[in-house]
């Protein structure tokens, strides 16, 4: 095994410090073993020490080395490409607030698993319809939907039964 080779610009001592003022619990751990690695323990002491195994102390030492303090912070990648591109996913939107033609379409409103028959048709991309939900709820879109109205629904005779006395609530009950 040989002697893992640490930058010295900072002194173990400098590194303690850091470690204690750093906010960053994961960033502090890691200055903490490069700082007992420096101060003479061997690997396995020191990543111990810390909370670590001895390969991560050597993937730590290898990025502090390259990048100083700014290696030691997690760096995530940008996670898995979204399905639908920017301009597909403005088409979807301009469909969904284009709304159903229950004529054309036979539907009265667009359930998820609709969305996802149109993302499969129009783009070719197969999409689960809760995946289709959150990418709407991502996009800025609800799921509420208005309230159904029967096709019959007469609204003058609605307004009248609405403001008719009968249907007027009074405490003459109670009293």
């Amino acid at each position: 095994m040989t002697a893992l080779k640490i930058r010295k610009d900072r002194s173990a001592v400098v590194l303690r410090k850091l470690a204690k003022t750093e906010p960053n619990a994961r960033i502090s751990r890691r200055l903490l073993a490069i700082a007992n690695a420096l101060s003479g323990m061997n690997r396995k002491q020191a990543a111990e020490a810390a909370g670590m195994d001895r390969q991560a102390l050597r993937d730590w030492v290898i990025r502090y080395n390259d990048h100083g303090l700014d290696g030691l912070a997690d760096q995530w990648g940008d996670g898995r490409p979204t399905t639908l591109s920017s301009e597909e996913q403005a088409e979807l939107i301009d469909i969904i607030m284009a709304g159903c033609n229950p004529e054309v379409t036979g539907l009265s409103a667009y359930t998820l698993e609709d969305l996802a028959a149109i993302c499969a048709e129009r783009f070719g991309k197969q999409l689960h319809p809760w995946s289709v939900g959150r990418m709407l709820r991502r996009l800025g879109l609800s799921r509420q939907k208005t309230r159904p109205s029967h096709p019959m629904k007469d609204p003058a005779k609605a307004k009248a039964f609405k403001k008719s006395p009968a249907n007027l609530k009074t405490n003459s009950v109670y009293a």
